[in-house]
């Protein structure tokens, strides 16, 4: 029988691919967990100054900040959760800080049982700075803001670190790989 070489030379390949996946996932996961450590500690740092154009390099997650709402543009409900865990309806507000100032902020207010928007016309805030899908971070206001319950707070334990599973998946990928080219190999030297 001759030996199937571009095939092995591709199986090969696959196999190392998925093994380096492993170990790029292991990294990331050693990565993860110094920053998640590095959020945990930003909770007992002194207040930061709200950054007017975010680093998405550096973004100040988890510390305390204030920052002055000038102009509500808009408030948005979406699903979110209040201190007690409750489930419900979370307010963000949209606001201008300045005049060239860059994008502005969001800012989460409060949270009710009703999708009802409140009526907030803005001011100084103080809050814990989260991360945020469109601003990359928003203000969760720890302040009393009437009409509203306080949101729940915002907690490096809610980010997930998932790299170890994804690593153990790549080292399963890869092993299947190799066992079910061995089998196959078998197979066609038995028929041979």
């Amino acid at each position: 029988m001759k030996w199937p070489v571009i095939p092995t030379i591709l199986v090969s390949a696959a196999v190392a691919t998925m093994i380096g996946l492993g170990i790029w996932q292991l990294q990331r996961k050693e990565q993860k967990e110094q920053l998640l450590a590095r959020y945990e500690a930003a909770a007992n740092l002194p207040p930061v100054t709200w950054p007017s154009v975010p680093d998405k390099d550096a973004l100040p997650l988890f510390r305390k900040s204030t920052l002055m709402c000038i102009k509500v543009l808009r408030i948005e409900t979406v699903s979110g959760s209040n201190r007690e865990g409750k489930a419900g309806f979370a307010h963000l507000a949209s606001c201008s800080t300045g005049g060239a100032e860059g994008p502005g902020a969001k800012v989460a207010i409060g949270w009710s049982e009703r999708p009802q928007s409140p009526k907030w016309a803005g001011g100084t805030v103080n809050g814990i700075i989260a991360p945020d899908n469109q601003q990359l971070i928003k203000l969760v206001v720890t302040d009393h803001v009437e009409g509203l319950q306080q949101l729940s707070l915002p907690s490096p334990q809610q980010i997930p670190n998932n790299h170890l599973l994804y690593a153990i998946q790549w080292f399963i990928f890869a092993a299947a790989a190799a066992i079910i080219y061995i089998l196959a190999l078998r197979k066609r030297m038995q028929s041979a």
